[in-house]
């Protein structure tokens, strides 16, 4: 995939070998594995192990499942990742995924990039609905989604099992005819 996403502060490139140790490092972060369902790689290799699945996925003739990395446009420094991944095609879905590191929380790079996956899910991939969730504790997460005009339309009890056990989950979605942010 030689998809690039650019934004006035932001490349969204597809993930890459290149980005190993930064997804690693990203992952380590205590606090973003606060709200994330898979636990911090133990090591390496086995973010190496995700990073060539997330290549595989991207590599595909019909890619289902998109991972970007997000990097800075002045410096390409390394901010996060961001994915979107495809429902079944007769529905046109998707869900919609991020992580930061937390160095650049609350500067809106989130939202930037969550505008620019929602408008390429919207106008490149002929989507009707995109979706995404996060824990109801996850203020920050809630707080982009509704910046961008998601609309929250569930709240699933004891949900996503965190380390700190299970959170209830907030279900977002915003369509193709809505307004967007």
């Amino acid at each position: 995939m030689n998809i690039i996403l650019k934004t006035e502060r932001l490349n969204l490139k597809p993930i890459s070998e290149n980005d190993i140790e930064n997804v690693f490092e990203l992952q380590s972060l205590e606090q973003t594995a606060e709200f994330n369902t898979s636990k911090p790689p133990s090591n390496i290799n086995e973010t190496k192990i995700n990073v060539e699945k997330w290549i595989d996925e991207n590599n595909k003739e019909n890619v289902k499942h998109f991972t970007f990395a997000i990097k800075l446009n002045e410096d390409e420094k390394f901010i996060g990742l961001i994915g979107i991944h495809l429902g079944k095609e007769h529905y046109k879905n998707a869900e919609v995924w991020f992580q930061f590191d937390y160095r650049f929380w609350n500067k809106g790079y989130a939202t930037e990039s969550l505008r620019k996956i929602i408008e390429f899910g919207f106008e490149d991939l002929k989507l009707h609905r995109i979706e995404a969730g996060c824990a109801v504790e996850n203020i920050g997460s809630f707080s982009v989604l509704e910046k961008v005009g998601m609309l929250r339309e569930a709240h699933t009890r004891k949900l996503l099992p965190l380390n700190s056990g299970w959170s209830d989950n907030y279900g977002y979605a915003i369509l193709s005819t809505d307004e967007r942010k």
